[in-house]
Order: C-alpha cells, then structure tokens, then sequence
C-alpha cells in the first residue's frame, strides 16, 4: 500500500491505541509509515493491521456472494444440454475465484 495513516486512521486507530496505554516507539512501519507501537510485549503497526483486517473481511463479502451464486445456480440446472453447459461453465468459473480467493487469504 505504502500510504501514511489516514486522518480517519489517525482518528479511530491510533489515537485510541494511545489512550489504552500502547507504548508509541520512535520507530515507524516501513510499509504504510505509521508509528509503530508496542503492547504487552508485541510490537506492531496498528494501521497495516486494521487495514488486513478490512481486506478480509470485503473478501469473506465476496467469497459468500459467490457461494451464493455457485448454490442458485446448482439449484437451478435446466434440461435443456446448453443451458446445461452454460451453467456448468459458470459454475466452474465461481469455483475457480472461490479458490482464488482462499490463495490470496492465506497468502496475503
């Protein structure tokens, strides 16, 4: 990402990590650029880890769209042999981006 904290960042991760008795250290993420801070012997960058913690959980939001999609679909197989195929080819594209998916969860 290699963007600074944002004020609303500043506001609503830093500032309350502060006031709950977080160690602010002289030492900045040489990733995003925040402060680093130490708690109960860890040391950490708030903003990376809150902004982790966003990028999963809009990927769990897709991942269950598609889960969605892949179940409508499995429960809606037409007769008709191209129909068929068409489905089966869409199904087999949202398994693909499901295992996508889980790649770039574990991964990072």
């Amino acid at each position: 990402m290699g963007k600074g904290p944002t004020e609303w960042e500043m506001r609503n991760i830093i500032m309350p990590l502060m006031l709950s008795g977080a160690k602010m250290l002289d030492r900045h993420c040489p990733k995003c650029g925040s402060p680093l801070f130490e708690k109960d012997g860890r040391v950490f960058c708030p903003v990376c880890e809150h902004r982790a913690k966003q990028r999963k959980a809009e990927m769990q939001d897709v991942e269950e769209k598609l889960r969605e999609k892949l179940s409508e679909l499995a429960n809606s197989l037409p007769d008709d042999i191209d129909e068929l195929e068409k489905h089966l080819r869409a199904m087999e594209k949202i398994i693909e981006l499901l295992e996508r998916y889980r790649k770039l969860e574990g991964g990072e």
